[in-house]
């Protein structure tokens, strides 16, 4: 059962309303150059999609779809995030 009193980004059941419940985990591992499309259209309208993402970016997730986004784009987010956080020091 969910709660809905506890904000999203701290439920630590958000697992269990994730699209990918119950599908192939090696989808959201492609081999390398492989194409990540299906694996995305999975995360495509997910309810839980940014919660999967943040959590992926917290922990360092360097392998796999997470949020329906790749190790290349979740290394960008981190860049931006670094930036704007040195940004926020330095002002």
């Amino acid at each position: 059962m969910h709660d809905d009193t506890q904000p999203a980004a701290l439920d630590d059941n958000w697992q269990d309303d994730a699209n990918c419940l119950g599908v192939d985990p090696d989808l959201f591992f492609p081999e390398r150059g492989a194409s990540t499309r299906e694996a995305k259209e999975v995360c495509r309208g997910c309810v839980v999609r940014e919660q999967c993402l943040e959590f992926a970016l917290q922990n360092g997730e360097k392998f796999g779809i997470w949020g329906g986004l790749s190790e290349r784009e979740r290394r960008r987010i981190r860049r931006q995030r670094a930036q704007a956080a040195r940004s926020i020091v330095g002002a």
